[in-house]
């Protein structure tokens, strides 16, 4: 163990917006000095905050740990998490809730995954968003093209990916234990990771009480819905055989939430989607924007055709969890394209059901 020491809504609604034994590691220790400098220049010695705090966890039943524990600013953390199955350290970010005994939102990333640079912190403001609910927030980093899956085999370019076991099986006791959670958690994701979070779901019923899935395909195993995995795979270099297999292999299926969409039953579950059509988001002055005419092109080209072909996966699962008679929030929204925007509005509006679900 490393000491760790600071470095500074029930039915469908479519519409606008629509054991093994467990160990006690040893305390992990968050130390926060503060440097102080005089003003004409001379420099004061480090002096520890008032506060010291220890952070201890149990280990998860394979022996997945809490390595180290450093601060983020004021009100997060990072844990630095070694996984068992991956046989890596895994960064993940924490909002620790103002107090105990409260559940835990897990939050995943599109295809780039999370990082200090890139995700839901950078583009959602999850930090402002959630200061005022007292829940744990977990985004964990990495992920990037892995569809949150567990793999066949280790990839040349993204190596070992055993993401499903980690999110199911290793991180949530580490995470109940080191912040005396209630055990009741939600988790939301976009992208390719909205159809991660609905299998996650299905992996483990009962883990997750509540879903958010923002513009992702909720289908993996017809011909059309595995060309975009794939697409989405080789993004960052990943080869999508190393994942599910050959195109006839059957874990394409076992890993399809339109298949297995059953399995969702008793999962209070929020679905959102654009058309791919230009919306309110989608001008130059937009934050993800920013002036520039070249990134409002993407966004509106590459943007709106990848959100077309969601909202027609998006369609097909609202239609097979009606004719199932399950019940869903299903946001259509008649404008939007893949982006950021959109999905802090999918947070926003799905936040009462997932908090409800969870008791937060």
């Amino acid at each position: 163990m490393r000491v760790g020491v600071a470095r500074d809504r029930g039915r469908f609604r479519e519409g606008k917006r629509s054991s093994a034994s467990v160990r006690r590691t040893g305390a992990v220790v968050l130390a926060v000095g503060t440097l102080m400098a005089s003003s004409v220049g001379t420099i004061a010695s480090a002096e520890p905050r008032a506060t010291v705090e220890s952070i201890t966890a149990d280990e998860a039943p394979d022996g997945s740990r809490l390595v180290e524990v450093a601060p983020v600013g004021e009100s997060q953390m990072n844990f630095t998490v070694h996984s068992t199955a991956m046989d890596k350290d895994v960064t993940v970010r924490v909002i620790r809730a103002a107090s105990e005994k409260r559940p835990t939102v897990y939050m995943l990333g599109g295809v780039e995954g999370n990082s200090e640079q890139f995700g839901w912190e950078q583009k959602a403001d999850v930090e402002k968003f959630f200061s005022d609910k007292d829940v744990n927030v977990v985004i964990p980093f990495g992920g990037q093209s892995s569809y949150y899956a567990d793999w066949q085999r280790d990839d040349p370019e993204l190596g070992r990916n055993k993401w499903q076991t980690f999110l199911t099986k290793e991180l949530p006791p580490i995470v109940d234990s080191a912040l005396d959670t209630t055990g009741k958690n939600a988790i939301a994701g976009l992208s390719m990771s909205a159809t991660s979070v609905l299998n996650l779901a299905i992996s483990k019923p009962g883990l997750y009480r509540s879903v958010g899935a923002y513009s992702g395909c909720a289908m993996t195993s017809d011909p059309v819905a595995r060309r975009f995995v794939e697409i989405t795979v080789a993004d960052f270099g990943g080869n999508p055989e190393n994942m599910w297999g050959a195109p006839n292999d059957p874990l394409w299926a076992a890993n399809d939430p339109y298949v297995n969409a059953e399995k969702l039953r008793g999962t209070t579950l929020y679905i959102s989607n654009g058309s791919g059509l230009p919306g309110p988001y989608d001008t130059l002055d937009a934050r993800t924007v920013g002036g520039d005419r070249r990134a409002l092109a993407t966004q509106v080209v590459v943007g709106g055709v990848i959100e077309a072909v969601t909202n027609d996966c998006t369609m097909r699962l609202a239609e097979k969890l009606r004719a199932l008679d399950i019940p869903a929030t299903v946001d259509l929204r008649p404008v939007g394209t893949h982006s950021w925007g959109y999905w802090r509005d999918d947070l926003s509006a799905s936040w009462p059901m997932m908090a409800a679900a969870i008791g937060a």
